[in-house]
């Protein structure tokens, strides 16, 4: 693969799993929302090629009854997964805002988020190579991460470390903080507790758990 590819391809991947700083609510929309979408539009496609687009949209919403294969499909989505999941999306929605109006964490005290901060997204997981001219602190970080525990095999030791702050993000610990300051704050943790394990054992915790 050409070297530019190969950033893209390792760009595109560090901000899929850089989307668990997100809150539960939107990680749902990434993860199944915009993929149930785009079935839903294909369906759509070829249902409407097979009958007319009003027709396949009075089949969807229950009408008309659906005169084929196609349109039974969309209308058996338009009966039982549409009225779900709206139901649950918005249950979901009032559940948390009920519980959150007496929870409010001690991390948001006193602080006013703008609508600038609320739309922009989280910032992607550290590229290691960057640490390698960086701070003392990265560069130690690295040394131990890359060339200790991974034996200066700096593909798997970005890729391992991906997903140790990507699973990180994922726990109930962080699941109080906004979306910057979670990745923020799982990525120092997670230096340091990656940085003692390999100079401590010279291992790292994802191949172990790999074998």
């Amino acid at each position: 693969m050409p070297p530019g590819r190969q950033r893209f391809v390792r760009r595109l991947r560090r901000a899929w799993r850089s989307r668990k700083a997100l809150k539960g609510v939107t990680q749902w929309v990434l993860d199944w929302g915009l993929p149930m979408a785009a079935c839903l539009s294909v369906l759509y496609v070829f249902a409407a090629r097979a009958e007319s687009p009003s027709g396949v949209y009075r089949a969807f919403a229950l009408i008309d009854a659906p005169q084929h294969v196609l349109l039974w499909f969309a209308s058996l989505i338009g009966w039982l997964l549409v009225p779900a999941i709206i139901g649950g999306f918005a249950g979901h929605v009032i559940a948390e805002r009920i519980s959150r109006a007496k929870s409010i964490s001690t991390h948001t005290l006193f602080r006013q988020r703008k609508v600038r901060q609320r739309l922009r997204l989280p910032g992607l997981i550290d590229d290691l190579t960057a640490y390698f001219h960086g701070s003392v602190a990265q560069q130690d970080f690295v040394d131990a991460w890359v060339r200790v525990a991974h034996r200066n095999d700096w593909s798997r030791a970005q890729d391992h470390w991906e997903v140790f702050v990507r699973d990180a993000m994922s726990t109930q610990q962080y699941a109080h903080l906004d979306r910057h300051e979670c990745l923020r704050q799982v990525q120092n943790t997670t230096k340091m507790t990656l940085r003692v394990l390999a100079r401590s054992y010279g291992v790292c915790i994802v191949c172990e758990r790999r074998r």
